[in-house]
């Protein structure tokens, strides 16, 4: 068996505290990972790990052993990242975390268009709204959308790509059933889909800026699937401006409100300090941080909703072309 993969599964399994941990980091079979930690015990004629149902430990040889290998593992990682910034064409698995309304068709052409200039990069991407650890759980690059930069993770580069507007917005069957606010007071009448961020709701009012406590119909965990339960008729809830244009829901929703926005978030690219950055990071960093720049500005829209949709809201509000939100 190979003595390296025996090493790094013993690390891993360290690292994860159990066994299936380990399998799901590795995505290998929880007795495959048995199987080669086993293997390193029987080369080495010492045990390194104590077992029992609900724990395990390492014995003194497993600690000695442990801080070595991790000691040869990282000077073995910076040693192939140092020659691979010196390649000329990026490879191997690139993973991804990114906010869940960002799984539409417009990132699928962005990781298309990525994918035929690096033929040699396999994408794999996540879409979830909480802040995934980019070190424990070997993420690549991050997503995320913020309010401000101070809220962003420590220890990450963090490079700005659009901002990113939120506002309120009810599907036409709702409102054709209940009516539509015509200000932040009549929310208080309605039901509201709460999600993260928006478990309540600022009034936007510039006199005394209170809020208004409309009844949780619904609380959803990500982004996307608010959007999906306001489209439902559940009730009145947060989007990004960038819903409005999407083929899915762009004659099923109506910004409700659109004068009062209920957010002004950024849209970051983040990933590790490190001194050698690798080429497939390099290459997908640049090309998301350029690609909003060689869009028209009246089509800045479409890319992962960095800026409002005025047309699209101005469209199903009915309100003039003229007369966008502010």
């Amino acid at each position: 068996m190979d003595t390296l993969n025996g090493i790094k599964t013993f690390r891993q399994v360290v690292e994860s505290g159990s066994f299936a941990a380990a399998a799901h980091r590795l995505d290998i079979s929880t007795a495959m990972v048995s199987k080669r930690v086993m293997h390193v015990e029987q080369r080495l004629g010492v045990r390194l790990l104590n077992r029992n149902s609900r724990a395990l430990s390492l014995t003194e040889a497993g600690r000695v052993y442990f801080e070595r290998c991790k000691t040869i593992l990282e000077d073995l990682q910076a040693t192939e990242l140092e020659l691979g910034c010196l390649g000329h064409a990026p490879r191997g698995t690139l993973r991804i975390t990114s906010p869940s309304f960002a799984a539409g068709g417009q990132l699928a052409i962005r990781l298309a268009e990525y994918g035929r200039r690096y033929s040699g990069v396999l994408v794999d991407a996540s879409f979830e709204d909480r802040f995934a650890d980019l070190v424990e759980e070997g993420y690549d690059v991050a997503l995320r959308i913020v309010s401000s930069p101070d809220s962003l993770p420590p220890g990450l580069i963090a490079r700005p790509i659009r901002r990113v507007t939120f506002y309120l917005a009810a599907s036409r069957a709702y409102i054709e059933r209940r009516g539509a606010p015509g200000s932040p007071a009549d929310l208080a009448g309605h039901d509201f889909v709460a999600v993260d961020r928006f478990n309540s709701l600022p009034a936007a009012c510039p006199k005394d800026g209170l809020e208004t406590p409309p009844r949780i119909a619904l609380r959803c965990r990500s982004i996307g699937g608010a959007a999906n339960a306001v489209a439902a008729g559940i009730g009145v809830g947060p989007v990004p401006a960038v819903v409005f244009e999407d083929p899915l829901f762009k004659d099923v929703l109506v910004p409700i409100l659109p004068e009062f926005p209920l957010q002004e978030t950024t849209l970051y690219i983040l990933y590790v300090s490190r001194k050698f950055v690798p080429l497939k990071i390099r290459t997908f960093v640049d090309f998301i941080v350029d690609a909003p720049r060689a869009i028209p500005d009246n089509h800045i829209a479409h890319f992962f909703g960095c800026e409002q949709a005025p047309s699209a809201l101005a469209r199903a509000a009915g309100s003039p072309m003229g007369s966008p939100p502010p």
